[in-house]
């Protein structure tokens, strides 16, 4: 069984917000991710647009689920927070992205700084 991360941070309504994937998105966690990620990213009243990182610079492997999940945090935070995904350039996460278009529609960075800069 793979473990959940913990979210880096305190959750404050600080306008970035990074939540680091585990090793492995699958079947067996992916549905047990939305919630969490959803509890951190989502805006609360009377605070500005947000940016959501997903961090996925340790993710090993990740299959469809994985995919589906980056959608669905998309879907669902549209349009009062941007999410944004970092993923090493040659890592199996990164190739995901890529062959099913997610690449398009979200924007995916090679290193966290970067990410968590971005406008």
């Amino acid at each position: 069984m793979t473990l959940l991360p913990e979210p880096s941070g305190e959750h404050t309504p600080t306008a970035r917000v990074r939540f680091p994937f585990p090793s492995e998105i699958d079947f067996s966690n992916a549905d047990r991710l939305l919630p969490q990620i959803m509890a951190r990213a989502l805006p609360r009243p009377g605070h500005p647009a947000r940016l959501l990182v997903l961090d996925l610079t340790a993710t090993e492997f990740m299959d469809s689920q994985g995919v589906r999940l980056i959608n669905d945090v998309h879907r669902l935070l549209r349009p009062q927070t941007r999410v944004y995904v970092v993923a090493g350039p040659e890592s199996m996460a990164t190739h995901v992205l890529e062959l099913t278009g997610v690449r398009r529609d979200i924007p995916v960075y090679d290193n966290l700084p970067e990410a968590m800069a971005a406008h």
